[in-house]
């Protein structure tokens, strides 16, 4: 992918869908013109997946300043508000961020602010966990349900949980969120568009690799720990492998369910960064050798 002309004290932004090369840019970005690679990936903060996740390896972390990555346990309540909490410390250091990842919700929340919502008690939690995904929206308020994907459990549960925690719908609160942390007038914002048959090509093979690399075993060493319900286990690819270890599955049935799982997820993301990202610099890695 050829290199971007950015000064060396501008920060940088970098989106993209699961396999799309975007931490090879951050890392070379960062490796010529300095600066700290921040992740932006709501798997990679957890530090139960590192394959399965590809979160850097050791080396790479250790050649370049890295942050933000594989700090969360397993079990640990995080989200995007801690996320921005730990980009605020960085934004505030001496290096320059070059801040790379798939999470568009964080991105939308670094560059247009984030809604003060407080937390979720975990009665209110639990009881929306053993709710349908039509009784979720079901009960939501006309505005909010209007504005997110109702075909995504998390999003849809989250704003079911902040309607019946605070009494006042998800779109109520965003419409009253402070200044961004970073505008977009104030970054280098890059978002890369691959063709689908490339970044499909790219998804299998790298899943392939990471299992060459011991995926199968980062998931046997999860598996007395496996809850289905947490957010660390919606690593792209834990459930299939998880269910072949239980038993339930082949080995090459996984391996194909989580190559579609990763296929899938990289579309929802393509999605969203067509529908949220329309001024960020797109750049096609397959054309940019």
């Amino acid at each position: 992918m050829r290199m971007i002309d950015i000064p060396p004290d501008r920060p940088v932004l970098i989106a993209g869908p699961t396999a799309s090369g975007k931490s090879a840019l951050a890392a070379r970005i960062v490796r010529d013109g300095g600066g700290i690679v921040v992740n932006a990936d709501a798997l990679q903060v957890y530090a139960n997946w590192r394959i399965l996740t590809a979160r850097p390896s050791v080396p790479e972390e250790q050649a370049l300043p890295h942050a933000l990555y594989g700090h969360v346990a397993r079990d640990a309540e995080y989200s995007v508000g801690h996320w921005l909490r730990g980009v605020t410390g960085i934004l505030n250091g001496p290096l320059r961020p070059v801040i790379v990842g798939g999470t568009g919700l964080y991105f939308t929340a670094l560059t247009e602010g984030l809604a003060p919502i407080p937390a979720t008690p975990p009665q209110i939690r639990a009881e929306g966990d053993g709710l349908a995904l039509p009784d979720l929206i079901h009960e939501l308020d006309v505005d909010t349900a209007r504005g997110i994907d109702l075909n995504n459990r998390a999003r849809v549960q989250r704003a079911w949980e902040v309607l019946r925690a605070t009494g006042q719908g998800l779109a109520s609160w965003q419409a009253d969120t402070p200044p961004p942390l970073l505008p977009l007038g104030d970054v280098e914002a890059l978002v890369l568009r691959p063709s689908t048959a490339w970044l499909d090509a790219r998804i299998d093979r790298r899943f392939d690799l990471m299992m060459a690399e011991g995926a199968l075993e980062e998931a046997r060493t999860e598996l007395p720990h496996w809850q289905p319900t947490r957010p660390s286990s919606r690593a792209i690819g834990a459930p299939e492998l998880i269910a072949h270890l239980r038993g339930e599955m082949t080995l090459k049935d996984a391996v194909a369910a989580g190559k579609l799982a990763t296929r899938q997820y990289a579309k929802r993301q393509r999605t969203w960064f067509r529908n949220r990202m329309r001024d960020w610099t797109e750049l096609t890695p397959e054309n940019t050798g």
